[in-house]
């Protein structure tokens, strides 16, 4: 059995690391003759759920592993191969467990079932699938495309949200330091003139946010924190998933980063070998939108009873015309992974193109918006000194 323990070093320093004992008295003792001065030690089982591979450890741990399966290395070697590269990472407990479960005689797949926040059903249920058939090698190598496949959609997705909100963030910071600093500098050079209406309007919205500054940014702030919290809330989470798939220029992204992601899992999953059925169970959960994922639930009740996958996913608004069109063709000639991978290539391949007109027209377009901000503000300024110079002339 495995057990986790921290200890101090000689330099007085926190360490931990991981080791095999029969009880937790023998592992006392075994750390006692090895002069470790032990601050903390527990059975690691209490300490499973708590750990979460990042996803380059998660990436590099699945590709490491095909490369030497299909090199023809058994999977315990190769399993203590990854477990001696890792020896002083952070995550060498649980690489550890992998290798003392299999040699135990659990399989992988029940192995990784004790790491739910690492590996996820579909990840598990391709281990699964690959120890059924013996094509583990093929399962890595495939997995680790998909990770990456992944990888890269949210990216992509998280570029084309990040510059439009920090460019929109700079023109609203730009903004308010107009309102709190340059123009109440500026307001005594027109005490007693007749203002422009543009210019009161500037300088009413600057006494304004002068005025009430705090209480707008502890306002703010608290808007902020309210929608972050609701929309973490479950109970919630239906509604919020449906108003956004009602945004009409952020719904298509949505659908069609989530069309993606199912398809390309239910194609990989449906070329390891799963069913029809559990593979739609599974991979409606990488959809990320419980509306969508209704859609899915609801046409897996359909396939269920007798009818064909395209015939439900037809009916529905919500999925890409192309989807269940393609699909039809492909139930018919008996290729429906193989189809699904091409939805899933197509749609990425639009999505490519819509992400990158999308960040070529904001970006032009904020650009705009920030220098009439700025305009905006100077000729409020501009105008009643054109006014004072034409007085001084005369």
């Amino acid at each position: 059995m495995l057990y986790q323990y921290q200890a101090l070093s000689d330099a007085g320093k926190k360490v931990s690391g991981v080791i095999d004992a029969e009880s937790i008295s023998a592992a006392k003792e075994k750390l006692r003759a090895a002069r470790i001065l032990v601050v903390d030690l527990a059975a690691f089982e209490d300490k499973k759920k708590e750990l979460t591979l990042p996803f380059p450890f998660l990436l590099d741990f699945t590709r490491m592993l095909g490369q030497l399966l299909r090199a023809g290395i058994p999977l315990y070697e190769s399993l203590v191969i990854v477990e001696e590269k890792y020896h002083h990472h952070r995550f060498h407990p649980l690489l550890m467990d992998l290798c003392d479960s299999l040699k135990s005689g659990f399989s992988l797949s029940e192995t990784l079932k004790r790491y739910p926040q690492s590996f996820d059903p579909i990840y598990i249920a391709m281990v699964h699938a690959g120890e059924q058939t013996a094509s583990l090698p093929t399962i890595f190598e495939e997995l680790c495309g998909l990770l990456q496949r992944q990888h890269k959609l949210k990216r992509q997705l998280f570029s084309a949200a990040a510059y439009p909100l920090f460019l929109g963030s700079f023109c609203m910071v730009v903004f308010i330091a107009l309102l709190l600093f340059v123009i109440p500098s500026m307001k005594n050079l027109f005490d007693g003139k007749a203002l422009h209406p543009i210019t009161k309007f500037i300088f009413g919205a600057s006494d304004f946010v002068v005025a009430n500054g705090i209480w707008l940014a502890l306002g703010f702030f608290i808007f902020v924190g309210s929608i972050m919290v609701l929309v973490r809330q479950k109970a919630l989470r239906p509604y919020w998933d449906s108003v956004v798939l009602k945004i009409p220029f952020l719904s298509e992204f949505i659908r069609e980063a989530a069309t993606i992601r199912f398809c390309r899992t239910a194609s990989l999953l449906l070329s390891g070998g799963l069913p029809i059925l559990p593979t739609l169970r599974l991979s409606r959960r990488v959809m990320k939108n419980r509306i969508l994922e209704a859609v899915i639930a609801e046409a897996e009740s359909q396939v269920s009873e007798g009818k064909a996958l395209s015939v439900p996913l037809s009916d529905s608004p919500h999925i890409s015309p192309i989807v269940p069109r393609m699909l039809a063709i492909a139930e018919e000639t008996g290729k429906t992974a193989f189809m699904l991978q091409n939805i899933a290539n197509i749609c990425e391949e639009h999505l490519e193109k819509r992400l990158q007109q999308f960040t070529t027209i904001l970006q032009p377009a904020l650009l705009l918006l920030l220098g009439l901000i700025v305009g905006l503000v100077l000729l409020s300024i501009l105008i009643p000194l054109t006014d004072v110079g034409s007085i001084l002339e005369q």
